[in-house]
């Protein structure tokens, strides 16, 4: 049985799934990701800081969509741990 990861939203901001709009998304449901692996990008007045996957597995889902404003502590990607 896989354990599941929750990767959460460590601050408030706007969670960009893509690098730029013409690029693919870092990640899409069925991806396999490593520890480390950028899973989005959380906007915060011009600045962006990266979201990682903690550890290895696939994504299960991805709970937010591009350009959504979160808040601090939401949930936006599971992964089923390997």
């Amino acid at each position: 049985m896989s354990e599941e990861t929750t990767i959460t939203a460590p601050m408030p901001g706007v969670f960009y799934r893509r690098p730029n709009p013409d690029d693919a998304s870092f990640v899409e449901e069925g991806d396999r990701v490593e520890a480390g692996d950028v899973v989005g990008l959380i906007g915060v007045m011009k600045n962006f800081h990266e979201i990682t996957a903690d550890a290895p597995g696939v994504v299960r889902e991805i709970l937010v969509g591009n350009e959504e404003a979160i808040e601090a502590g939401q949930a936006l990607v599971r992964i089923d741990a390997a």
